[in-house]
């Protein structure tokens, strides 16, 4: 299923609470009123996991491979080819800045540490 019980405890709670509080003015015993509200609340937690089905089932997107014909995934294969390539200059070019610059930015962490003390002694 999708989701977890979370939302289903969300569910009962709230659906509890309602019944609770529309019967309570109403001239029922107070054991009838809990014993609704628990089966109400029983009801809706196992009914969360029919809404949480449909949701999941409405926001699903399936991939668009499958809706193309053979000429578009031809054309979508080579510009992703394409864009694999400059993500992998990209890619190395920034590993290779963020190992040069770690040690400069540590540097200037360090630096501003030191002002911030300073100023904290002086004020």
């Amino acid at each position: 299923m999708f989701g977890s019980i979370f939302y289903n405890l969300w569910g009962a709670l709230i659906a509890f609470s309602i019944y609770f509080f529309s019967t309570f003015q109403k001239p029922l015993t107070p054991l009838r009123i809990l014993i609704g509200s628990f089966i109400v609340a029983i009801i809706v937690f196992f009914a969360m996991y029919i809404i949480r089905f449909l949701i999941a089932y409405i926001l699903y997107t399936p991939e668009d491979n499958e809706a193309m014909g053979e000429g578009e995934l031809e054309e979508n294969a080579s510009d992703e080819h394409n864009e694999g390539e400059q993500e992998g200059s990209s890619a190395s070019s920034t590993v290779e800045f963020q190992d040069e610059s770690s040690e400069e930015i540590a540097q200037v962490v360090r630096t501003m540490m030191s002002r911030e003390d300073h100023q904290q002694v002086n004020a």
